[in-house]
């Protein structure tokens, strides 16, 4: 039986370098692996990846993902310090979650999700 292992969601940015510094200052990622074009460009935190290419004809629209996290909080509180785009505070959800959400410059919105503790 197939098995599904991870997945690394590719994030079209506008411009590279605005998005690299943004996803690196504001939501504490690094660079793994820049394409010498300057063109593609992977960041990671923890065990996430997320893969930015640019889209300078913006024929692509913003996207939205969603990455479950541990210490919501602490992780809001982080993100709030470093100076991220705040879209929704922490906020809890009917469906056994609580989450808050975050603009990239290029207008992709990443929800930060954690479940409920019984």
């Amino acid at each position: 039986m197939a098995t599904l292992t991870s997945v690394a969601p590719e994030i079209p940015v506008s411009d590279m370098e605005r998005g690299i510094e943004y996803y690196e200052a504001k939501l504490g990622f690094r660079v793994e692996m820049r394409m010498p074009q300057g063109d593609y460009a992977i960041v990671e935190r923890d065990d996430v990846s997320l893969h930015l290419f640019e889209d300078t004809s913006k024929s692509q629209s913003p996207v939205s993902l969603h990455i479950f996290a541990k210490g919501l909080d602490d992780l809001y509180a982080e993100l709030e310090k470093r100076g991220a785009q705040m879209s929704q505070a922490i906020a809890q959800k009917p469906w056994g979650t609580r989450d808050f959400r975050v603009m990239d410059p290029s207008g992709n919105e990443i929800k930060f999700t954690e479940p409920l503790t019984a």
